[in-house]
């Protein structure tokens, strides 16, 4: 297949990687030079892996011209992003092609699922399929070959087997599933809770509350995740516990690390003025806040998160309320 990955960041380069590995004609395109020009002379992305070689066969472009004739063409670029970015790549395919999403969050203005911002903005006559790629996943052990496990979701069970053959191999095994609206809450709410894990381990709480977070975060993820449509069974399997595991616990999480520095400071406010990376979570946490407040959902962590993430609440007094909530049943 000619497959081409949009975004040259940390988790475009990783699966661009896979694919060429996997035999496919791959374009990775970006919009930093310096990116762009490192991958192709050095066959490194030093901004986000340090010393890791990539695959020599491995290239980049900032032409966008050169996604024409692609099958797929795979989204690795922030939520915020998707629009506008597969609006311009579509005008150069001629044949209708898949549309792979690994984006994790809602759009910030329309709250839509990343697959309902794609098949809004992309011509239908075009559009072959749209499947999101996600689950428990960090791009730098991707990139080094490391053992992952995503799921290839899409509600036609078929077009998730293209994808899911496309990716997988000894060292990256892709499990289907066709709950969509359930994925994609699943992966897209972990994020708050990882701002949630960081803040804890930031005000110097351990294991024992971290895991009562998840615990209760699972809770509040598969609460809302219901109410939207979602299977209960998929907040057991990779884009439930198992992304929400690998983003509360791991120094790579962006999500896990800004939380973290919120709550060493005990304070969001200087972390939100300095910060420069995508960090999915904080978009999310008003999203689903207002969400959940238009539907009647109780969501005590993430009204928790809101309040220090846009009201300036302090994260230990946050902290102190969820432990002095009313006793009840688990």
């Amino acid at each position: 297949m000619k497959i081409s990955v949009l975004g040259s960041g940390s988790w475009g380069c990783a699966l661009a990687q896979i694919l060429v590995k996997n035999g496919h004609d791959v374009v990775l395109w970006g919009i930093d030079e310096t990116e762009v020009n490192d991958i192709n002379q050095n066959h490194m992305n030093s901004r986000y892996f340090h010393d890791v070689k990539l695959d020599s066969r491995l290239k980049a472009t900032m032409d966008m011209s050169e996604v024409a004739g692609s099958e797929a063409l795979l989204l690795a670029v922030p939520s915020i992003a998707i629009e506008d970015v597969i609006q311009k790549a579509e005008k150069y395919c001629d044949e209708p092609f898949y549309v792979i999403n690994v984006a994790k969050g809602f759009h910030p203005v329309t709250h839509e699922r990343m697959s309902v911002v794609i098949e809004r903005a992309v011509d239908s006559q075009k559009l072959r399929d749209v499947v999101s790629l996600i689950g428990p996943s960090h791009a730098e052990e991707v990139v080094v070959g490391l053992m992952t496990c995503v799921n290839a979701v899409c509600e036609n069970e078929e077009s998730a087997k293209v994808i899911q053959e496309v990716f997988s191999n000894d060292y990256f095994r892709v499990y289907r599933n066709t709950d969509v609206v359930g994925a994609e809450i699943g992966v897209a709410l972990k994020n708050v809770m990882a701002i949630a894990s960081g803040v804890l381990t930031g005000l110097g709480q351990g294991d024992n509350a971290r895991a009562a977070m998840m615990t209760r975060g699972l809770a509040e993820i598969a609460r809302y995740g219901i109410a939207f449509g979602g299977k209960p069974e998929t907040y057991l399997g990779l884009d439930g516990v198992g992304d929400l595991i690998v983003t509360c616990t791991s120094y790579h999480s962006r999500n896990f690390t800004a939380g973290l520095a919120i709550g060493k400071a005990d304070c969001a406010v200087e972390f939100l003025k300095n910060n420069t990376k995508t960090v999915e979570g904080i978009r999310c946490a008003k999203v689903v806040y207002e969400e959940s407040k238009r539907m009647g959902i109780t969501m005590p962590i993430t009204d928790q998160v809101y309040k220090v993430l846009y009201e300036g609440k302090q994260p230990s007094v946050a902290m102190n309320e969820l432990m002095s909530r009313e006793l009840k049943a688990e």
